[in-house]
């Protein structure tokens, strides 16, 4: 009896070890790895980016896993410079041994990092560092969805067109940020004379950090500028829609570049942010499959009416990459790149088929900020609110 006994218990000692290994093989993470500017100028912004990513592995988690194994993120701080984000990408390759890659963010970060994902061979799905970036050849980066500035205006225009030409602004300022992201916001403008008619008087760039708006309102004033184009960032931004309120300067509409679309615009701006026009290529009131989850989630947790449009995009970025290896049934990066590029993809942000370049058809939609929210305009089938042209005078 005692030899059986000890038989059996070493059976099943054995059985226990092998279950046990088996198990720790199963349970071994998935590394994702990359940064994201979470201190520095871009961080009001990063750390919704963040919260999507978080969001998303916290929820596929609780599902099992990717490939019946959890996810588990390994996010550096780039501090909002470029040359950090490069370096912090290829310690996650090369150091952490990462199986992906997440996106970066700005797209100064994300042109920067792309190169880097396509030398070692990891697919890379981000927000893109514009069309330039796109057009380099790599295999290995998507934009799913981009925010590619060089469509930014797209819904602007659309909906523009749809104003009689008697009504629409004449004359126009554009002040755009001296970097990659302002030359491709003024690229989404080569078709505003002929397309609206309307003529462009003042076409000047500026130098970041943006010491005072007040000389560039000014011109624009005095020019009697009736529309302002500043392509610039959520601070220049800002920073703009003061002096324009400072110097009483009531054009027909502003449009913004980036930053109006963050709860921080309202936050900074009160009702001096509203009636601003905008580009998305993504919003919590779209009809699409997820949202009205991630509004709930976002509410819950952060007391705010529906999730800020950069967690959306952390989330919808790691929904691509994620079905890009549920597709493959792999983590070989060739495999996944290789099935994104041939199949379609379903978001938040809406169902996408990528090009030879990583992209899918150029779109953009028209936002505008009515009351403290970002409201779709355009086109009519996502409307969420009728827009406010012309723009009221300041109170």
């Amino acid at each position: 009896m005692k030899v059986l006994k000890t038989t059996g218990i070493i059976f099943l000692g054995v059985a226990m070890v092998l279950l046990s290994s088996g198990w720790a093989m199963a349970a071994k993470p998935i590394l994702i790895g990359g940064s994201l500017p979470l201190t520095g100028k871009f961080a009001e912004t990063a750390k919704w980016i963040e919260r999507g990513y978080r969001y998303w592995a916290e929820e596929i988690n609780k599902k099992g896993g990717l490939l019946g194994r959890p996810v588990k993120l390994i996010i550096y701080d780039d501090e909002s410079n470029a040359s950090k984000a490069v370096t912090y990408a290829e310690k996650a390759i090369t150091v952490d041994k990462v199986d992906l890659l997440f996106g970066g963010y700005p797209g100064t970060a994300a042109r920067a990092v792309m190169p880097v994902a396509e030398k070692y061979k990891m697919v890379y799905v981000s927000m893109g560092g514009h069309m330039k970036s796109f057009s380099q050849g790599y295999t290995y980066s998507f934009g799913g969805p981009p925010l590619m500035g060089e469509w930014w205006y797209l819904g602007f225009i659309d909906w523009m067109k749809t104003i009689p030409k008697k009504d629409r602004p004449k004359r126009a300022a554009v002040f755009t940020m001296n970097n990659p992201i302002g030359a491709s916001l003024l690229d989404s403008m080569k078709n505003i004379e002929k397309d609206l008619g309307i003529k462009i008087v003042i076409n000047e760039k500026y130098n970041l950090p943006l010491p005072d708006a007040t000389p560039l309102i000014m011109k624009a004033k005095q020019m009697k500028c009736d529309i302002l184009f500043s392509n610039g960032f959520f601070a220049d931004g800002v920073m703009t829609m003061r002096a324009a309120k400072a110097l009483n300067y009531n054009p027909k509409a502003i449009v913004q570049g980036v930053g109006s679309v963050i709860p921080a615009w309202t936050k900074e701006l009160g009702k001096d942010g509203d009636y601003v026009f905008s580009g998305t290529a993504l919003h919590n009131k779209l009809k699409f499959p997820g949202n009205k989850k991630l509004n709930e989630v976002v509410k819950k947790r952060w007391g705010l009416p529906a999730y800020p449009v950069y967690f959306g995009f952390g989330y919808c970025w790691m929904q691509t990459l994620q079905q890009g290896v549920e597709g493959a049934k792999s983590l070989d990066q060739t495999e996944i790149r290789d099935w994104l590029r041939s199949h379609e993809v379903h978001t938040i942000a809406g169902n996408f088929k990528f090009d030879k370049r990583g992209l899918p058809k150029p779109y953009n939609y028209l936002t505008q900020v009515i009351n403290g929210k970002v409201e779709l305009i355009w086109p009519l089938s996502v409307r969420t609110h009728d827009p406010v042209y012309p723009k009221p005078h300041w109170k």
